[in-house]
């Protein structure tokens, strides 16, 4: 008897699934093992040396509290992995709906949780630099608080967003131009590299851990991966943004590649 149109069709697309997250679980342990010491492509070698000897002094530029958590946790807790010890610097407090004060405690909460004592965490409140989604920050304003603090804090490696904002938060990109014009203009210490969070399209975005597949295959000049148990950690930083946690949140923390993975292009 022949077989239904249909019949082979369900199988076929369960068998897939199985072999891609059987695919996706065995570069997860691998890229997860390897740690920062692989995640460092050879333009970024001298980093990866240096992480090695613990000598990578590493600053993650954010626009929000909880940007650290729901963007870069595997870079973070990557970097760690080989010890590094990443300092955040928040560009705004997080005030758009007048939570800026209790944003910040969630913001020590989050870091300390991810391995980043409140000693290395530092908001900057500007009136010039608030936090709405349609405010792009005065480049040279930005440019100079952060090059202050990477020259007072012998910073030789900066993280932050790339030219998309992962989400295209108009501060987030404000981010990216800024350490773009300290970068093209050479006014960032000699040695002090730039990584940006590549931004993947809404397909990418959701597929969870899926997209390790296509992340290990695309050109980029970093990529950390989080185990299960890292990953949870993540998660436990994220769930100290209390005020931030709408329903949607928590979806975004199941299926967010983000929350797992964190590909980077050097500048």
């Amino acid at each position: 008897m022949a077989a239904e149109p249909w019949g082979w069709g369900p199988a076929a697309l369960a068998l897939l699934l199985v072999l891609l997250l059987g695919g996706a679980r065995c570069l997860r342990r691998r890229y997860a093992a390897a740690g920062a010491r692989a995640a460092l492509r050879e333009r970024a070698g001298t980093a990866a040396a240096e992480a090695r000897a613990g000598g990578v002094r590493a600053l993650l530029v954010t626009a929000h509290p909880d940007d650290e958590a729901m963007f870069f946790a595997p870079t973070v807790l990557g970097l760690g992995r080989d010890g590094a010890r990443p300092a955040v610097l928040c560009c705004s407090p997080g005030n758009y709906y007048s939570q800026g004060e209790i944003r910040k405690k969630e913001l020590e909460q989050s870091c300390f949780l991810l391995g980043i004592p409140a000693s290395d965490v530092t908001v900057i409140d500007h009136r010039d630099l608030p936090d709405n989604p349609a405010a792009e920050w005065d480049t040279r304003l930005l440019a100079a608080f952060v090059l202050k603090h990477i020259e007072a804090n012998n910073i030789n490696l900066v993280i932050t967003f790339d030219a998309g904002g992962v989400s295209g938060h108009a501060n987030h990109i404000s981010l990216y131009t800024a350490l773009r014009y300290l970068h093209s203009e050479r006014k960032l210490p000699e040695g002090c590299r730039v990584l940006v969070l590549e931004s993947v399209n809404l397909f990418r975005k959701y597929i969870s851990i899926l997209d390790i597949l296509l992340s290990c295959l695309l050109p980029r000049d970093a990529l950390f991966v989080l185990t299960e148990e890292e990953t949870e950690q993540a998660r436990r930083a994220m769930r100290c943004h209390h005020s931030q946690l709408l329903w949607f949140r928590h979806l975004y923390m199941l299926f967010s590649r983000y929350m797992m993975i964190n590909s980077l292009r050097l500048l």
